[in-house]
């Protein structure tokens, strides 16, 4: 009895240890899966501004490759950028919470298909070279982004053929839509708020703290090698060659790292004459009007009379007007919303990427950023002087 019941013992033991490995790698893949979604889209509804302008980039190359209806999506893109992240949120909760499993795994292979695409092409054409699947906190080349997309339809698919392992379901019925319901709210409540002020978290160049000139400049000498090719042989050096018969291909820095991280940063008056030196020095204010086609005009009467105030400071704040609109266009917004004052320009870009609002407002000292204000959240002059 004993020798044929031991054999046995062993063979289930034997049965049930893949079993259980597969079961951990199961909920291991599933665990991943939905908290990856939940960070994607947190992190974008953290700056839906920024997200808006990486989809306006996307509306702007289907609309030239494929159909120009795609410029009317742009009017929506803050409309999107929020619910698609909230998208993204909600469907990780309901993934954790293995909600509705056959309606969740459907929607996120669809969401999973149309990023997948959209990276690909992406990398493949060389159209948009930061997808903003992480907003700026983690930037992705094109190729990488597309191979996390890839990455993510394999976890997909392990728990897709796998769900036999997560039976349990933690939220169902009214509780469970409850839950997703509460879930879409907090996203949703988080995006706009942001929308609305400024992002909870700022990973632009031109974050508070922030010395520009200091970031305008390299942290350590730059290092670079050199392609060379002679008679169809490629080869790298260290140092430029001094054989002639060496013809050049690339050069490609050895410490990227050390790099400027600001690299557009400049401004410039009427007259084309270079001032961005004046930003960086002393007390400035910085009022920036990115356009003036989408400048919120209502605010204005509040930040006159900031600037008004701001002439008494003791700390001696200088008031400096930028904006990427042309001089007639803003010429002509200044009269209708009765802003004085001398006014610059600067890359529109650039501008987008120092505030998150159109208006707003950049304080300097030195050129560090000692504080950024949304059009919604206009300080007061005492205000200024204490950031200062």
């Amino acid at each position: 009895m004993s020798t044929s019941t031991a054999p046995a013992s062993t063979a289930m033991t034997a049965g049930q240890q893949p079993s259980h490995v597969m079961r951990t790698f199961v909920r291991l893949c599933w665990l991943l899966l939905g908290a990856l979604f939940i960070f994607s889209g947190l992190v974008k509804l953290n700056d839906p501004v920024g997200t808006a302008y990486k989809l306006e980039e996307y509306f702007e190359v289907f609309a030239v490759d494929f159909a120009s209806f795609f410029l009317s999506f742009k009017s929506m893109a803050r409309t999107l950028s929020i619910a698609l992240s909230s998208l993204e949120v909600i469907l990780g909760v309901a993934l954790l919470l293995r909600w509705e499993m056959r309606f969740t795994m459907r929607a996120l292979l669809a969401l999973l298909v149309f990023f997948g695409f959209l990276t690909f092409y992406s990398a493949a054409f060389n159209k948009v070279t930061d997808c903003g699947c992480f907003g700026d906190f983690i930037k992705l080349t094109p190729w990488t982004s597309f191979f996390k997309d890839v990455f993510l339809l394999g976890l997909w698919a392990v728990v897709f053929f796998n769900q036999r392992y997560l039976r349990r379901v933690f939220a169902k019925g009214t509780v469970g839509t409850m839950y997703i319901t509460f879930a879409g709210a907090v996203a949703v409540g988080i995006g706009v708020y942001a929308l609305g002020h400024m992002p909870y978290f700022d990973f632009l160049p031109y974050k508070v703290g922030n010395d520009i000139g200091a970031l305008m400049k390299p942290s350590a000498q730059l290092r670079y090698k050199y392609i060379m090719e002679k008679n169809g042989t490629t080869q790298e050096f260290e140092e430029y060659p001094t054989d002639t018969l060496w013809k050049f291909k690339e050069m490609v820095p050895l410490n990227p790292e050390a790099g400027p991280k600001i690299t557009d940063f400049k401004v410039w008056g009427a007259g084309q004459e270079d001032v961005t030196q004046d930003v960086l020095k002393g007390n400035k204010l910085l009022l920036i009007v990115q356009g003036v086609d989408k400048a919120d005009r209502d605010r204005f009467a509040a930040i006159n009379q900031l600037l008004t105030s701001i002439d008494s400071s003791k700390k001696s704040i200088e008031p400096m007007i930028i904006t990427s609109s042309s001089p007639r266009e803003f010429d002509v917004f200044r009269h209708e919303v009765n802003l004085a004052g001398k006014y610059y320009f600067a890359d529109a870009t650039v501008l987008k990427s120092m505030i998150r609002s159109n208006p707003g407002f950049l304080l300097l000292k030195d050129g560090v950023v000692k504080g950024k204000y949304h059009y919604h959240d206009i300080p007061t002059r005492a205000t200024l002087e204490e950031d200062l």
